[in-house]
């Protein structure tokens, strides 16, 4: 039960680390949602959006993080 207190906790801080950053950085960011690879179609009545590289992306950073901190707790 310790254990998952302390990972709720991990998990708390670094939603506010990305909080923070995309509060004081977020006008900088609009790159973000628009890399090359992004699929977007735009018609008369009808647009799709489907993030594929923006995910691929956020998906990594993501293992990378949470491998770090498995990394250090352990």
């Amino acid at each position: 039960m310790q254990n998952t207190g302390k990972t709720i906790v991990i998990i708390g801080i670094i939603v506010i680390i990305i909080g923070i950053i995309i509060w004081l950085f977020g006008d900088k960011l609009n790159w973000f949602g628009n890399l090359p690879g992004d699929i977007k179609i735009k018609k008369e009545n009808f647009s799709f959006y489907f993030p594929i590289t923006t995910m691929i992306l956020l998906s990594a950073v993501l293992s990378l993080i949470i491998w770090l901190v498995r990394k250090f707790l352990n």
